[in-house]
């Protein structure tokens, strides 16, 4: 999928990414696929959805691209 990272905070390492239609999905900065775990709010990304610890579905395998 591809979306734009709208939220980030670094002190929680949590953020989100929305889908062109709208759709959110939150992230840890785990999930950031060059390891950096930092990424600029207004970044453009590719990821993939999966099923999150809490049931809900998150973004992982997040790329700049």
């Amino acid at each position: 999928m591809q979306g734009v990272v709208t939220q980030f905070d670094g002190h929680i390492g949590r953020g989100v990414v929305v889908t062109a239609n709208g759709t959110q999905y939150g992230f840890h900065c785990v999930q950031i696929a060059d390891g950096s775990r930092a990424i600029a709010v207004g970044t453009e990304v590719e990821f993939a959805v999966v099923p999150g610890p809490l049931g809900q579905w998150e973004a992982a395998q997040i790329r700049p691209q």
